[in-house]
């Protein structure tokens, strides 16, 4: 559990150093998620090590919403003053991702459908 949570950090590490030098303007965990599915796509043995690791994360998942929660109190006034702005964004940010997400599923299937033989 301890080798896969320091190659989760590690890449994670990893992407945030190569964004900051190379001034990339894609988050430094993004950039890891890619190393660390090159690293699962090459390493047969890493997926399955990672498994246990990650669940046991997901089962915890909701510990690590405690510090915004504690964030949005500290600035309730600030979310009161701008509630409308707030909501918009997230009303219009997840129906952005819901769409992007669907359009990209539906790109990814049909890239990777197998072909029938005798069909092109």
């Amino acid at each position: 559990m301890l080798n896969a949570l320091a190659l989760l950090l590690l890449c994670q590490l990893t992407g945030e150093i190569t964004s900051q030098v190379f001034a990339i303007p894609i988050p430094g965990p993004v950039i890891g998620m890619v190393l660390l599915l090159i690293i699962m796509y090459f390493v047969a043995d890493v997926a399955g090590t990672l498994r246990e690791t990650s669940n046991v994360i997901l089962r915890n998942l909701s510990l690590l919403f405690v510090p915004a929660g504690v964030g949005v109190m500290l600035h309730v006034s600030r979310v009161a003053d701008e509630w409308l702005a707030i909501l918009v964004s997230l009303v219009l940010g997840t129906v952005l991702t819901l769409v992007v997400t669907a359009l990209t599923i539906r790109f990814a299937m049909r890239l990777f459908k197998p072909r029938r033989a005798g069909h092109r």
